[in-house]
């Protein structure tokens, strides 16, 4: 296994943190750190943490940033959209498919729009992907506007039930899941179609 994968829930709701570490160097990335950051930077603390990854820019998931920002002193990748739409002081911006470096190999990027406007991915390798609120089991990830729904089933059809059945999703909230298992309340949800006006919790069934 090239990349080890650790989850903490953190804050009230609560919500997934991530460590991606590299079996072979112990270097590492911190993704979303949303609160307690203590908790987060002690997960890490047998790792060399070499960058912090945000997938999107909701205090939920960077509530902690700056503490662990401070820690670790290393560079923030994030979206510009989020950035400029947040408010958020980053150092590399996160483009669709660029590559993350870390220890032996690299994280692939994928900018996967509709919940916020920068939301990305992270996939890490043997068919295991970060995916912020992109997805969850059941449904996607919340929306504010009808525009921003039909951004994300444009995400949904484009992207993410391109990846393979196989493909693990670890998402900032719950549980993880698997594209395959819910490809089929996808495809059922698709061809029911959707009302223009449509946004907000939205789920397959």
């Amino acid at each position: 296994m090239t990349y080890q994968l650790h989850k903490i829930e953190v804050g009230p709701w609560p919500m997934n943190a991530y460590l991606v570490v590299c079996a072979a160097t112990h270097k590492s990335v911190i993704v979303d750190p949303g609160a307690q950051a203590d908790l987060i930077l002690k997960l890490a603390e047998s790792t060399q943490v070499e960058a912090i990854l945000l997938t999107h820019g909701h205090f939920d998931h960077i509530g902690a940033l700056d503490e662990v920002r401070s820690a670790v002193s290393k560079p923030i990748y994030l979206h510009p959209s989020d950035a400029e739409q947040f408010n958020i002081t980053y150092d590399i911006p996160l483009q669709d498919g660029m590559n993350i470096p870390l220890g032996a190999n690299s994280l692939k990027a994928f900018h996967t729009p509709g919940h916020t406007p920068g939301m990305t991915c992270f996939d890490i390798g043997e068919q295991r992907i970060i995916v912020g609120d992109t997805i969850f089991v059941g449904g996607p990830g919340k929306t504010w506007s009808p525009e921003s729904f039909s951004l994300t089933m444009e995400t949904m059809q484009q992207i993410v039930f391109n990846w393979p059945d196989e493909t693990e999703f670890h998402p900032g909230h719950g549980p993880a899941g698997k594209i395959g298992t819910e490809r089929p309340g996808f495809n059922t949800f698709l061809a029911r179609g959707w009302s223009p006006s449509l946004f907000g919790d939205i789920t397959w069934d």
